[in-house]
């Protein structure tokens, strides 16, 4: 039986961005296509099979423990991107300046898709959402420099609206403008609690 289910709900890439250096702001760079190796994005700061553990995994691994590389990509959504701008009252907020590997449109609440779906493209490129990312100050300096005043607004406005990280599970190239097919697992909701 399988453990994943196709689900009715297509993506499609309207943004790829590689981040080349974290010196001074999060900034990636827009390209039309990607290559996906298993470290990532071959060439970006964020690409490896291993990474050192941050404060995401904290309560888990002091920090600088080398540990697998579940946040290789930064996902996020169109539709959520134009609620974050709409709450900090700017016109558009940019992909490049969060830093984003990918952009998709068409996928309903996004940031909130189950950890462990995949997103597959046609090349066969498959990605495995490890989680939601949360929002961080990091990209307001970015912003700032674009939008005056507004660059403290993103952490709010991005409170549930961050997008995931996610990893290579299948090596091949997504391209701007490809559908991206949503399996999810297919599995009841855990009801214990925290």
């Amino acid at each position: 039986m399988p453990a994943l289910k196709l689900t009715g709900s297509i993506g499609t890439v309207t943004f790829l961005g590689a981040v080349r250096s974290t010196e001074g702001l999060l900034w990636s760079d827009p390209v039309q296509a990607v290559d996906l190796v298993w470290g990532g994005i071959a060439g970006e700061v964020h690409h490896g099979v291993t990474r050192p553990a941050c404060v995401r995994v904290k309560e888990l691994h002091p920090q600088g423990t080398t540990i697998a590389n579940t946040r290789q990509l930064s996902i996020l959504s169109e539709e959520e991107l134009a609620a974050m701008a709409e709450a900090m009252g700017i016109d558009r907020l940019d992909p490049s300046h969060l830093g984003a590997s990918l952009v998709v449109r068409g996928i309903a609440d996004f940031s909130h898709v189950p950890p462990s779906s995949r997103l597959q493209a046609p090349s066969g490129a498959t990605l495995v959402i490890d989680m939601e990312n949360r929002p961080c100050t990091i990209p307001a300096r970015s912003i700032e420099g674009r939008h005056r005043g507004k660059g403290k607004l993103f952490k709010p406005a991005a409170e549930g609206r961050r997008g995931v990280t996610a990893w290579v599970e299948r090596e091949g190239r997504i391209a701007l403008g490809d559908p991206l097919r949503l399996f999810i697992p297919d599995q009841p909701v855990w009801m214990a609690g925290p």
